[in-house]
């Protein structure tokens, strides 16, 4: 089968630098911010980059960045001779999002991508969708390409539904009779028909999605790009966007990118996947081996299972701890000093978090999974009635205890999300902590091991007759 995309030695660098906010008044705002010794306020990213700047790869989480797309030679981080016979290291001027990326996709298939956050990511479909032009390399397509990357993209806020529909198609390049043979079955995809002649700045974040997705997969494109953005539609919503690209990749031949840290959409929908870390492709697999492979990259091996979060003192949420703790007496497996949690004990997951500024009814929830990739368990705090209320600023801690007799004796996977619920998600993170079910007396007395991910101990009557 012919390949519908082809990266072939594919580099993204940015450069270090302030990059300006476009008005005078916000340029003062960050000069007198800098004069007080604040933090900037329109800082795109961070001061420190958490992707190891001296070895020169990072996506820009971390310090203000601007495109480098003109190929000077990055500068390494040096070390230089200073009075005294001290040495000081001086900061790499240039970052790297993605280097070297080499893979192709055939026609009709649905690759996943994933990675944890600043992996690359976004800035392999940024490339892909040409918003931004690579450093080096080649990225070769088949077909025009249409994307959604962020809610509202492509999107007129002035212009209504009706004619953003017709706004994007034409820049599909397609014409008009064409885009009007398709209007009622996307309109009726999105649900947005009430509102398809108000002007899509007065939608949610949520329509604007929904809108944008049934735009994106039924108009007359090869290539359909989609980011994180099916995060903030409804699980009826996003079971029909999944459906939808099964259809149009098995029944139209288009191809299909699909970026979540959702690793049971990912896994049901798709057959390989792309794990990206630190800006470089690590593993190309079927899909169950992709996550695999991520899972043991990502899941805290290093510090058992707990996990610590980077906090933003400007964000609107962040995460600062998570703990995944027996109730009973903890062991650990002298391998990688993950959790070892008995069957028949209770154990508690916490989730320590700050709110930045206030917020509408949100929740704070994760998904367990097991060493297979499948989700067993999703929990929110919401499902306590006195956490479903507005959240104001300040620092939280959300425990949910998990009852014994319930997980089989295995690895799991405990991914985090928080979510103003079909609105705004405000952080994924899969995989962020790793943890076992050993296996219980009787079972290895007996030595039987129960199928199926649930073992609950349910209750037994037995008389004779």
């Amino acid at each position: 089968m012919s390949a519908a995309i082809r990266f072939e030695s594919v580099s993204k660098r940015y450069r270090l630098g302030e990059v300006g906010t476009g008005t005078l008044s916000h340029d003062l705002h960050r000069f007198v911010a800098r004069l007080l010794g604040r933090p900037d306020p329109f800082a795109l990213v961070g001061t420190i980059n958490d992707r190891e700047v001296a070895d020169g790869f990072g996506e820009g989480s971390d310090g203000d960045l601007q495109s480098d797309n003109a190929g000077d030679n990055a500068r390494d981080e040096t070390t230089a001779k200073v009075s005294g016979g001290r040495r000081a290291k001086r900061r790499n001027d240039y970052v790297w999002a993605l280097k070297d990326i080499d893979f192709e996709v055939p026609r009709g298939e649905i690759l996943g991508i994933i990675g944890r956050n600043g992996a690359g990511k976004s800035t392999l479909l940024k490339l892909l969708s040409k918003i931004t032009a690579p450093t080096s390399g080649r990225i070769k397509t088949k077909g025009r390409v249409a994307s959604l990357l962020e809610v509202g993209t492509g999107f007129q806020p002035e212009l209504t539904g009706r004619e953003n529909i017709y706004l994007n198609g034409a820049l599909l390049g397609m014409r008009r009779h064409e885009i009007r043979s398709r209007l009622d079955e996307i309109i009726e995809f999105s649900g947005c028909a009430k509102y398809i002649d108000t002007p899509v700045k007065r939608y949610s974040s949520g329509m604007t999605v929904r809108l944008g997705f049934a735009v994106a997969a039924h108009l007359d494109c090869e290539i359909l790009v989609v980011d994180e953005v099916l995060a903030v539609g409804d699980a009826e919503f996003q079971n029909r966007c999944i459906g939808r690209m099964r259809e149009v990749s098995a029944g139209g031949g288009k191809t299909v990118l699909f970026v979540s840290h959702n690793m049971g959409s990912v896994r049901s929908l798709c057959r390989q996947g792309v794990v990206l870390d630190r800006g470089e492709l690590v593993t190309m697999a079927p899909i169950s081996d992709a996550i695999r492979d991520y899972f043991e990259r990502n899941a805290g091996a290093e510090t058992g299972a707990h996990w610590h979060g980077t906090v933003d003192p400007t964000a609107a949420f962040a995460v600062e701890h998570v703990s995944v703790v027996g109730q009973g007496q903890p062991s650990y497996d002298a391998t990688d000093q993950s959790n070892v949690i008995s069957p028949d004990e209770a154990f508690q997951i916490t989730i320590q978090y700050t709110v930045g500024k206030p917020l509408p009814p949100m929740r704070v929830g994760f998904q367990i999974l097991s060493g297979e990739g499948p989700v067993v368990v999703e929990a929110y705090d919401s499902d306590a009635p006195d956490c479903r209320g507005p959240r104001s600023p300040g620092r939280y801690c959300s425990t949910c205890t998990i009852p014994g007799h319930l997980l089989s004796p295995g690895w799991y996977y405990l991914t985090l999300n928080a979510g103003i619920p079909h609105v705004e998600n405000l952080f994924n993170q899969a995989g962020v902590v790793k943890f076992r079910i050993h296996e219980s007396e009787l079972d290895r007395a007996q030595r039987t091991r129960r199928s199926g991910v649930l073992q609950p101990c349910f209750q037994w009557e037995t008389k004779s007759s």
